[in-house]
């Protein structure tokens, strides 16, 4: 059963660009209890400090669920009326679908996975925060695996815009709403 008041929430921008911080502000302002969808995994120090940083700035209350691959699964054994998932981020979970490096397990093909996702978001109940980066404003990156993630990366944020009632783009930290 669907929720009355359904809303999916795209959410872009670049690197540092406030989309995060813009989609916790709103899961909390819902008033609905929130489910963060993480689907980060961690490489090195470094990034494992950029996790921190995020993790440190979510109230405690809320409830992590890791999915760096089977993201449509985990959306629909999450979802419910009444909750809000904040999906961070789209980009980091294409990347490990995608690059051999990262070892997506056995059976996870990326359009397999891209497919399930675009089919079960517009039958999710409760809403839906989904951040992604904006990659495709700079130069033809070098190397094929990067192309083919700039590429992937258009790709899935123009499906996934094309269900969403609401697309904002962050800049500056300052939100501009692109549809909704």
């Amino acid at each position: 059963m669907r929720d009355p008041n359904p809303a999916l929430h795209l959410i872009l921008g670049g690197a540092r660009s406030g989309k995060s911080a813009l989609a916790e502000k709103l899961a909390l302002e819902s008033g609905l209890e929130v489910r963060y969808i993480a689907t980060a995994q961690v490489y090195d120090a470094e990034f494992g400090q950029r996790v921190s940083q995020h993790q440190q700035r979510r109230p405690a209350h809320w409830q992590t669920v890791e999915a760096p691959h089977r993201l449509a699964e985990t959306l629909q054994q999450q979802a419910a009326p009444g909750r809000c998932l904040l999906v961070d981020c789209l980009t980091l979970w294409l990347a490990q679908c995608i690059c051999p490096e990262c070892a997506p397990p056995e059976g996870v093909d990326w359009q397999v996975q891209r497919q399930a996702l675009l089919d079960i978001l517009p039958t999710l109940p409760g809403r839906i925060l989904l951040v992604s980066n904006e990659v495709g404003m700079g130069i033809v990156p070098l190397g094929e695996i990067n192309r083919q993630f700039q590429d992937e990366a258009g790709r899935l944020n123009q499906a996934v815009a094309a269900l969403c009632q609401e697309v904002s783009f962050v800049a500056a930290g300052l939100p501009l709403k692109l549809k909704g």
